[in-house]
């Protein structure tokens, strides 16, 4: 064999070594194709499915937000209402409470001292006075 000989076998071992190499990267490339075709199509799908969602979801924001401005309107009101029955209350309290109170108090106090002489009567009066003895005449009057 001669040196060319030589280079002959060494190039073509070479030559099939790369083409092993390039066979042994080529699958996992080929496999990686594959992979993104999936992912391509799973977020295709994904993206049909889901802008409906979000036009559904839109809709319902935009619904809602109606329906909080109509409750900020009746809030108002109702802040509104509370408002005035408190200054009700209070014009009430100032105008009538007072008086009230003093009426009230007068006719305790009246009742009081009407109450407290009629309890010092009934200490004063004559036993005798109260009615017919439910034991019979009384003795010390009976021989007088």
């Amino acid at each position: 064999m001669t040196l060319g000989d030589l280079g002959d076998v060494a190039g073509l071992i070479a030559a099939i070594a790369f083409v092993l190499l390039v066979g042994f990267l080529a699958v996992p490339l080929w496999k990686l194709g594959k992979l993104l075709d999936e992912a391509r199509t799973s977020v295709r799908d994904v993206t049909e499915h889901s802008v409906p969602i979000l036009d559904e979801a839109a809709s319902t924001v935009a619904s809602a937000n109606t329906q909080l401005v109509k409750v900020d309107t009746i809030t108002t009101s109702a802040a509104s209402v509370s408002e005035n029955v408190s200054a009700l209350t209070g014009l009430y309290a100032a105008t009538l409470g007072r008086p009230l109170v003093k009426v009230a108090a007068f006719s305790y106090g009246v009742r009081q001292a009407f109450g407290g002489a009629r309890s010092r009567a009934g200490k004063h009066a004559d036993p005798d006075a109260a009615g017919p003895n439910p034991a019979g005449p009384n003795p010390t009057r009976a021989g007088a």
